[in-house]
């Protein structure tokens, strides 16, 4: 999951970056209310944790115009401010949890993970179906036509981000960093390899290749 972190104080920032990178998240870091507000507008974020005092904007303002503009992406305030009046206010501002510093990051992570389990079974149905293809995200299943694929965790995934997103281009980048969690290029070709036994898997008795291949552009499963 991508989490973007809204913290002016940059040892906290830094100390809560450095724990959710360490469970296998992806971490953006802002230090400014404004910044953080166009950050979170750029869009693919899991979650968002976002101090209330910040420079530039403060936090409760920067919920308020996500929500305003129609981004519902689940944020967690992290404040010093923990009064009645203030957690009543920062949830009817607009966050779906509130934490008072000082914290426990135990704490902070479970909610927040928690928070990003909630957006998926929100938003996400629970199979896909592209194509003759479909992928059912609960019990983890693959079948095309009717007929059961047997895949491998790692495949599954690559699968799955595949077909979130048809007809459209997924670099190797792009997969790299969703399915992998790689923020950098391994130089390796663990992209390349994946394909090919998810491919090899996918076509068994089939004539046309499900997954296409974009030449010096990436790899993309046409809706239709």
């Amino acid at each position: 999951m991508r989490i973007l972190i809204v913290e002016d104080d940059a040892d906290t920032g830094r100390f809560i970056g450095k724990g959710f990178t360490e469970l296998g998240h992806q971490v953006v870091l802002s230090g400014d209310g404004r910044d953080g507000l166009y950050q979170a507008t750029e869009g693919g974020f899991g979650a968002l944790i976002v101090d209330r005092m910040l420079p530039g904007l403060d936090g409760l303002s920067l919920v308020r115009a996500l929500r305003a503009a129609g981004d519902m992406t689940p944020v967690l305030m992290l404040t010093a401010i923990g009064g009645l009046s203030d957690r009543v206010e920062g949830i009817e501002g607009g966050a779906d949890d509130y934490l008072v510093k000082p914290f426990a990051f135990s704490e902070l992570a479970a909610r927040v993970q928690a928070l990003g389990r909630r957006q998926v079974l929100a938003v996400e149905p629970a199979t896909l179906i592209v194509r003759d293809i479909a992928l059912d995200l609960h019990r983890r299943t693959v079948t095309r036509s009717g007929r059961r694929v047997t895949l491998q965790p790692r495949e599954f995934t690559l699968l799955a981000e595949l077909m979130r997103n048809p007809g459209r281009i997924m670099t190797r980048t792009m997969l790299l960093e969703r399915v992998w969690d790689f923020d950098f290029d391994p130089k390796t070709n663990i992209v390349e390899t994946h394909l090919s036994r998810l491919r090899t898997k996918l076509n068994a008795g089939f004539d046309d290749d499900a997954i296409e291949t974009v030449r010096g552009a990436g790899y993309m499963i046409r809706g239709g």
